[in-house]
């Protein structure tokens, strides 16, 4: 079974490698934005046409949060256009395509976790655009998997784990918001995750399922919501990063006015993995307990 991955440089394309190992009867094909570039749809027929994927894992993103509110543009070309050719190429080829989206597509206006059909209302550019982008991946394609996640982090790239540590090193105190609330996501679990999925499609069965609400695997394409478990702000995700490391510093809780930015985040962005447990049998860590597997 051949499985490409884009985006391999990033947060979640080298938890995928870093794992790859643990699934000896997958051929893994990861490709950078240099290798592929998923904004060009020649280049990804190319490859597409060289590689013969049976899956393709779409970790390819442009996430800079703030930036897109500037970098319209270019957020619209990665994320949109992206999207849209890589769908357009695995339906060419009968390849089923797990593309990742992001907790950013609701508006944060609730008080108990989103369910995957609850309305989406993005607030900014950034999680704008990852709608677009599900929205041209539903319309052109039956075989896809959508998985939005949420505060992704890992021991690759850049994040939020990664700067409170730098920070503490540098500063005597940190004012790190505390009524954002969400669900941090080790980019490794994710990554265990998705490849359950795919590793689920490879056997699948002519038996009927009896439960109407979530149908067979085999069968159940569509949106799913995955992030670790439980909830917390920016300041208590800190202040357990904090500890794990055995780091002592000031920290201050502060509320999003003191620190203002150009995108606006979801106040509250928990997402309800009910149905991604319950039809692919995936356990989900509790966000702390994935946390302290990653002293850095």
């Amino acid at each position: 079974m051949v499985v490409l991955v884009t985006g391999a440089n990033g947060q979640l394309g080298q938890s995928i490698q870093f794992i790859a190992g643990n699934y000896p009867d997958i051929q893994f094909i990861f490709c950078s934005s240099s290798d592929l570039d998923i904004t060009n749809k020649d280049n990804c027929e190319k490859v597409f046409s060289q590689s013969k994927p049976d899956f393709c894992i779409n970790a390819a993103a442009y996430t800079a949060v703030d930036k897109a509110e500037t970098e319209t543009e270019k957020a619209h070309f990665i994320n949109v256009i992206g999207a849209k050719n890589l769908a357009e190429v695995c339906k060419y080829f009968g390849t089923t395509l797990l593309h990742i989206s992001t907790d950013f597509v609701f508006d944060g206006n609730k008080s108990i976790p989103y369910a995957e059909e609850d309305a989406t209302n993005p607030q900014s550019v950034y999680g704008q655009t990852k709608l677009d982008g599900e929205k041209a991946v539903r319309e052109i394609l039956d075989k896809y998997f959508i998985i939005r996640t949420s505060w992704v982090y890992s021991q690759f790239g850049n994040n939020f784990m990664k700067t409170i540590l730098r920070l503490a090193k540098e500063r005597t105190s940190l004012g790190i918001v505390s009524d954002q609330i969400g669900t941090p996501t080790n980019a490794v679990d994710l990554a265990e995750a998705i490849l359950k999925i795919v590793e689920s499609q490879k056997s699948k069965t002519k038996k009927e399922t009896t439960n109407t609400q979530h149908p067979s695997p085999n069968t159940q394409f569509g949106i799913y919501n995955f992030s670790n478990d439980g909830e917390c702000s920016w300041y208590d995700f800190a202040k357990k990063i904090l500890e794990i490391n055995n780091v002592n510093i000031d920290l201050q809780s502060i509320p999003t006015t003191s620190y203002p930015t150009p995108a606006q985040r979801p106040k509250y962005s928990v997402l309800d993995k009910s149905k991604i447990k319950i039809v692919f049998g995936i356990d989900i860590k509790s966000w702390d307990e994935s946390l302290r597997t990653l002293v850095i």
